[in-house]
């Protein structure tokens, strides 16, 4: 059963215009992507998405957003809605999991 996730990321490429683009289709009306305020060239992305795991979410967003640009990069903490565990990656690789 798909469980429904809050996404905060922060998303830099060597394309920024096209992950733009990309990460605006994808979340459209479920959340934003505002410039990061550093030179960074990056993106801050809020969102909340529905899958069956924050694993499964963050590897299909980062897979998606590589097939757009191969040099980009994800930091994402994926909050489970219902169940307040939060996990915390750096590309597909998982960081940190806490409970709220």
């Amino acid at each position: 059963m798909p469980k429904i996730f809050k996404l905060a990321a922060r998303v830099n490429s060597s394309n920024p215009r096209a992950v733009r683009l990309h990460l605006e289709n994808l979340i459209k009306g479920k959340g934003s992507v505002r410039e990061a305020e550093d030179e960074s060239g990056g993106f801050i992305l809020a969102a909340e998405m529905e899958g069956s795991s924050a694993k499964e979410l963050n590897r299909s967003l980062l897979s998606g957003l590589r097939r757009v640009e191969r040099k980009t990069t994800l930091r994402a903490e994926w909050t489970a809605r219902d169940v307040g565990v939060t996990e915390t990656y750096f590309d597909y690789v998982l960081k940190k999991k806490t409970k709220s």
